[in-house]
């Protein structure tokens, strides 16, 4: 990475976490599809938006197909709900689950274990420099896609 440029690192980063799953065990790969469709409607509904299955296609990254099969699944599980919106009767918005909220909050009690386990031995300030610096990033992304 030594001679990059700070965008090619950013990307690299993306790509790098985009590819991490156990491909090698279907159950915890679906269990993280599970999470990545519950973690959309989560922070989709954090910001206000409805979390319609086109909407979670774009927070996620794919086709309309794609993200309606995890909607499914997800639904099928028992993590979301599909209900009428309040604001056009014509759309449906999906919503967390008691049993989708405990999920989502187990799964980001494993991802602090990781982030610990990937920044030991940093100091704490650079700790929250680093989560603060991937916030602002974000923030920006989701401002630019305004």
């Amino acid at each position: 990475m030594i001679g990059q440029g700070p965008g090619q690192v950013l990307f690299g980063f993306v790509r790098h976490w985009s590819r991490r799953s156990a491909v090698s065990d279907p159950a915890a790969t679906e269990q993280g599809r599970l999470v990545l469709v519950t973690e959309a409607v989560d922070s989709l509904t954090a910001r206000g938006v409805p979390a319609t299955v086109n909407a979670v296609a774009h927070e996620i990254g794919i086709d309309q197909s794609g993200a309606s099969r995890l909607v499914k699944n997800a639904t099928a599980a028992g993590c979301l709900v599909m209900e009428t919106s309040a604001v056009d009767g014509r759309r449906r918005e999906a919503s967390l689950t008691p049993a989708g909220r405990s999920m989502l909050e187990q799964a980001h009690r494993w991802q602090e274990q990781v982030f610990d386990q990937l920044t030991a031995g940093r100091s704490e300030q650079r700790r929250r420099d680093f989560q603060q610096a991937m916030t602002e990033l974000m923030e920006q992304s989701y401002a630019m896609d305004a």
